[in-house]
This record gives C-alpha cells, sequence and structure tokens, in this order.
C-alpha cells in the first residue's frame, strides 16, 4: 500500500514547517541553509528528562576533512530544533556516521566515526560520554584500532545487562563499492567496567555492513544488515539475516533476507510490546520508497507494511526510536544528503495497512 505526500505537504516541508499527511507527521530539521550543506546520517535519541537529542555529521562533503559532528537537543514544548552546534571534530581528518544512546545507567553515549584516509576503509571509532544528559562531553577515546571499523546504528541493552554495540568492518578502496569481506560485527560492553570488547562477525557470500539488532528471548538476537558491493542496478540485491543464540558471541552465516536493498543503510528496532520494526528502502537500485514493516510474530512474518516516504528523491539512512509515550520516531535525510527530516507515527499507522 503507497502513501504520496501531497504537493502542498512537500512544500510546507521545503519552507521549514511540520506537515501531518494522514496519521504521520514530518518535519524538515536542517538543510543546506545551516553552515554545512552535507548532513549525513541523522540519529535521535530521547533523553531521560524527556528531550530529544538529535546527531549528524556534516560539512562540505562525504570525503571533506573538515567534516564534524554536530548535534541539537529539542525539549519538550521547542516550536523547532535549535541552530546544531559541533560536538565532535577531530582535527585534520573528516569525521563521520554519529549514534547517541542513552544507557540504562545514565551515561550518555556517542560514537562517531574518525576517517584517517581517503575512503572509510582506513576508520575508526570514536567515542564520548556525557555525565549530565549530553549537556558536557568528555574527550574523545578510541574505541577500535582496526581499520575500516565503523559505527552506524544504536546499542541495545541486552538480558543479562551487557550493552552490545552493532559495528562493521569496511574494505576496499573504491568510494563507489565496498569489498565482498566486508562484515559486520558488535562490541560489547560490561556496563560495571565500560570496556568494550570485540564479538563474532557476520560473513556473507557478497559482504554486509551497517548491522541493526534485535533480542527475540533471552539469548536469542536477530540482526539485519545492509549489502555491500556497488551502485549498480540489480536484480539480486537484499537485506542480508543472521542469527546468534550466544547473546552475540557467534553469528550465523548471512544469507538473503526477502527484503530488497540498493546498498543502503537500514534500521531494526524492537518495540516495546515485543513487535519488530524493519525500516528500509523498498528497492534494489533507489533509495525511494522509505518503507516500515511490522513483525507482530517474533520476526517470522512481515505482514504489515507501509511506505513512509514516496516518490522521486532520496530517502536514506533510517534511523528509529520508540519514545516513552510510545511514538515512534524516525529520522533520515534526503536532498542528496543536504537535508535532515524527522517523521513521528503510531505503531497502529503501520499496522492499519495490513
Amino acid at each position: 500500500m503507497m502513501f504520496h505526500l501531497p504537493r502542498a505537504i512537500l512544500l510546507l516541508l521545503a519552507m521549514g514547517a511540520v506537515a501531518v499527511a494522514d496519521d504521520i507527521t514530518f518535519e524538515r530539521v536542517f538543510g543546506p541553509e545551516v553552515p554545512g550543506r552535507y548532513k549525513h546520517p541523522a540519529a535521535i535519541e530521547e533523553l531521560a528528562n524527556g528531550d530529544l537529542l538529535l546527531v549528524y555529521y556534516g560539512g562540505e562533503g562525504e570525503y571533506q576533512g573538515d567534516t564534524a559532528v554536530f548535534g541539537s537537543r529539542k525539549r519538550p514544548g521547542d516550536k523547532s530544533w535549535p541552530a546544531p552546534k559541533v560536538i565532535a571534530d577531530t582535527p585534520f581528518t573528516g569525521d563521520g556516521n554519529a549514534v547517541v544512546w542513552q544507557a540504562p545507567d545514565g551515561l550518555v553515549w556517542l560514537f562517531y566515526v574518525c576517517r584517517f584516509g581517503e575512503t572509510w576503509s582506513t576508520s575508526r571509532i570514536k567515542a564520548k560520554v556525557s555525565r549530565d544528559g549530553s549537556e558536557t562531553w568528555s574527550d574523545s577515546m578510541l574505541l577500535t584500532l582496526e581499520p575500516g571499523t565503523m559505527v552506524r546504528n544504536r546499542p541495545i541493552a541486552l538480558s543479562n545487562g551487557e550493552y552490545l554495540l552493532p559495528i562493521y568492518h569496511e574494505t576496499g578502496e573504491d568510494p563507489e563499492k565496498t569489498g565482498a569481506d566486508s562484515t559486520s560485527l558488535f562490541l560489547r560492553c560490561d556496563p560495571k567496567t565500560k570496556r568494550w570488547t570485540e564479538t563474532g562477525r557476520i560473513r556473507s557470500p557478497k559482504g554486509n555492513l551497517q548491522p541493526g539488532v534485535a533480542e527475540l528471548e533471552p539469548g536469542h538476537l536477530v540482526a539485519y544488515c545492509r549489502r555491500a558491493g556497488d551502485y549498480l542496478p540489480t536484480t539480486k540485491g537484499y537485506i542480508v539475516r543472521s542469527e546468534s543464540h550466544d547473546n552475540g558471541q557467534t553469528w550465523t552465516e548471512g544469507v538473503d533476507s526477502e527484503f530488497p536493498n540498493p546498498n543502503a543503510a537500514i534500521d531494526f528496532l524492537k518495540l516495546r510490546n515485543g513487535h519488530l520494526l524493519l525500516t528500509y528502502n523498498n528497492s534494489m537500485s533507489d533509495r525511494t520508497p522509505l518503507t516500515a514493516a511490522i513483525s507482530v510474530d517474533s520476526d517470522k512474518t512481515y505482514a504489515a507494511s507501509r511506505d513512509i516516504v514516496f516518490g522521486a528523491g532520496d530517502f536514506g539512512y533510517p534511523y528509529a526510536i520508540q519514545s516513552r509515550d510510545d511514538k515512534i520516531h524516525l529520522v533520515y535525510t534526503s536532498d542528496e544528503r543536504t537535508v535532515v527530516n524527522h517523521a513521528v507515527f503510531d505503531e497502529a499507522a503501520v499496522l492499519k495497512s495490513k
């Protein structure tokens, strides 16, 4: 079932307004008018005090050395997002993909990528922490030393109390193609020591990266991953799926799922009621439409799906959270990676399309 955004809605969003189409609220957060034309990808978190914190990396271009991580905090009652501020900037190198997450103990983590060479295969993962709800941040620290390690999706707190951060190892020196030996993996954290250690990798015949993970039952995890490769048209491009039965220590070989993938990021979120939300581009060649699918039977089927954004253009890098009022907040980028967007809807908005 397809839902098109009316032209009037698109015009309002272009002017920076908040618009409602059917039962989804759309908001254009930041565009090229904010310093740093390039803005991609974005991540969002609801903090313990109810504030929404949005982060992204921006600059003059994806591979420019001036890129930095920006953040903006929207407090309850705010009509718009305040101007973004730099919260991480490594001198003489490019900073990339940012993820923000408040752990169960209240500590706020900022994970991001630091690129030391010409391509992302030279990157490592860095982190900062905040003990005051992201008002101030610590100095940065390196979480990984292996070249090509990157972050993209949020961590989860496992039923055994540990944290699991999805990361990936990207190979290849071509900016328009990732190597077939690219793999998804995870960093595991003991919340008592705050030390992160590597787990096993998800390997697949054509490579995979940028995993999203959910724990279905204690110790039983499922991950969906972006496919690796190039951006050429294909009829065999699918999201890669893998499972773990030991709290994410080891993973089954990645296999093609039923969901198409145009070599683009996906998001995978376990909702508070146990249902699973998979957000992805429902195409093998284009980053449109941006589709949300829900499983109510623990990943067996995804009978309900809805195109959240549809039409000409690019709607990429979805990142979803569920706030305490059960609303789903979805951020994504568009307009050739120059605009950050924010959509808000209830699970019912997707389920009704079943």
